[in-house]
């Protein structure tokens, strides 16, 4: 410790020095309060148990020949808590082969979310008073943490939205998933109640259809037009009233899918508690927590992750504390548009190298430059504008959002780890390796321009009201090419840069260092 304080002390003091203090009174408060600060972490790093692992990893980034971050908000972390800035960013990318579904993944997203309305009718049955084909899928998923994922803020949002649907009087329902993991007993009875009450419904819509086909069938054999008054017999009227008995519910949908362990403690259950998102015939936004990680050998939702994501509409990830941020990634590849923050490195990333973000389907909501109401109000705004897209709008955006996914590949984005490996290669062996001092990684052209068929206005573009498909702007569907733009996009990702790193003498026999 008393070692630690003195290099603490001369480098203040060299600071002060070199940034004009003139020593005496002012010189020495500044390293008395640049000490105590520096005492208080340390304080907070042992009350929480990992004061050595601070100690390693500061130790370790001062130590290092090149040191990076995944991202640009993780350098600004880094700056101020380990004390040295990262030589260079290397963002995170994707196998993008894994998820590439070329032209399919607009017939993926359609039967993927065939299935999960097939869920959402047993889920809400006898409350399914709602078009399937205005409803909806948003999700968020990951680790439970419910202010570093802003599952508190999305919520909130999702309050306010069901506000500006009801006054509206729109005709859109939204159903939102929250994909968490937490700590459940089992499956909840309601919920598998209403998967066997849809079954049992399938099943008797699919007898008496056979029954109707062979009647219909014999009817036309014989030349006659089948009184539909008259096909339906006693019996199979019967089998109809009884299922349609069954469908009576004197409860609402459950908010959870699983009995949930110490519920009166769980902070997405007291929120929705708190705001009254209860699945009421009223409410325009439906809430589910899944509290299990998806599977498709579930009883409930059979879907893998991935099926899932490519059946729902929009994940929305407003999250305080991100150094990077995979599933908004991941939903970009599968084409699928999102919500990020400004705090998570996707976000950032998106920022840098797309100049209109949200027109390709990412949104982005400030998290740092503004209040938490204020990111609230954006993050409501940016749903509730979703909300009042047609299908057409939709569809286009996915295909946008498709695009982008050459910008997350390991092919462009490998450059930047490239280029912090021959930077340690010609620190550590400068004799045989030669470097410019300031070559970051080329990124002309690297950068998504505003797409053409935008209108200038978003007045032209969005509409006061949520609206059907039927109501498009003739003018959009004219300025809208869709090869012509992903042609554009495709020419903006340029091949892999070439590194100025030059070995001295034995270049060929080196050939393993060349880019």
């Amino acid at each position: 410790m008393p070692l630690e304080i003195n290099e603490v002390q001369i480098e203040v003091k060299g600071a002060a020095n070199k940034s004009g203090g003139v020593g005496g009174r002012t010189s020495l408060s500044i390293r008395k309060y640049l000490i105590f600060y520096f005492l208080c972490s340390l304080r907070i790093s042992g009350e929480r148990q990992i004061y050595h692992r601070y100690c390693m990893e500061r130790a370790s980034v001062h130590c290092a020949h090149v040191f990076t971050t995944v991202s640009q908000i993780t350098a600004i972390e880094a700056e101020h808590m380990l004390k040295r800035n990262p030589d260079i960013v290397t963002p995170n990318g994707l196998n993008i082969k894994k998820f590439s579904a070329m032209h399919e993944f607009q017939n993926l997203h359609s039967m993927y979310k065939a299935r999960i309305q097939e869920f959402i009718r047993g889920h809400f049955y006898g409350h399914l008073d709602f078009s399937l084909e205005k409803t909806l899928f948003f999700f968020i998923a990951g680790r439970y943490e419910f202010s570093n994922k802003g599952a508190d803020m999305f919520l909130e949002a999702l309050s306010r939205l069901n506000f500006l649907l009801r006054v509206h009087k729109a005709d859109v329902t939204v159903v939102v998933f929250f994909i968490m993991p937490a700590k459940t007993n089992n499956f909840n009875v309601e919920t598998l109640k209403g998967q066997a009450v849809r079954k049992q419904l399938w099943d008797t819509a699919q007898s008496v259809k056979e029954k109707f086909g062979k009647k219909l069938y014999n009817a036309l054999l014989k030349g006659e037009i089948p009184d539909l008054n008259k096909i339906f017999d006693r019996d199979d009227i019967t089998i109809m009233k009884r299922a349609i008995f069954s469908t009576q519910r004197h409860c609402l949908p459950p908010v959870t899918t699983h009995n949930m362990i110490d519920d009166g403690n769980d902070p997405i259950l007291n929120t929705i508690r708190r705001i009254g998102l209860f699945n009421n015939r009223t409410d325009r936004v439906k809430v589910i927590l899944h509290p299990e990680f998806l599977s498709s050998t579930s009883p409930l939702l059979p879907l893998d992750y991935e099926e899932f994501v490519r059946g729902c509409h929009l994940g929305v990830f407003p999250s305080y504390y991100e150094p990077w941020g995979y599933t908004p990634a991941e939903c970009t590849v599968m084409g699928i548009p999102s919500v990020t923050t400004n705090l998570s490195g996707f976000g950032c990333f998106m920022q840098e190298h797309v100049a209109d973000p949200a027109a390709y389907g990412i949104y982005i909501v400030d998290r740092r430059f503004r209040s938490p109401d204020e990111s609230c109000n954006q993050l409501t705004q940016f749903l509730y504008g979703f909300c009042q897209q047609s299908r057409r709008q939709r569809i286009i955006q996915r295909n946008r959002t498709e695009r982008l996914s050459d910008l997350l590949d390991w092919r462009y984005l490998g450059r930047y780890y490239m280029h912090a490996r021959h930077l340690a290669l010609s620190r550590t062996f400068p004799d045989k390796f030669e470097m410019e001092p300031s070559a970051p990684p080329k990124t002309e052209g690297f950068r998504y321009p505003r797409p053409s068929s935008v209108p200038p206005s978003p007045s032209v573009s969005q509409h006061s009201s949520p609206h059907n498909s039927e109501g498009e702007n003739e003018d959009e569907d004219e300025r809208y090419d869709e090869d012509e733009e992903a042609e554009r996009d495709r020419q903006n990702i340029k091949s892999p840069f070439s590194l100025g790193v030059l070995p001295q003498g034995m270049k060929k026999q080196h050939g393993e260092y060349r880019n």
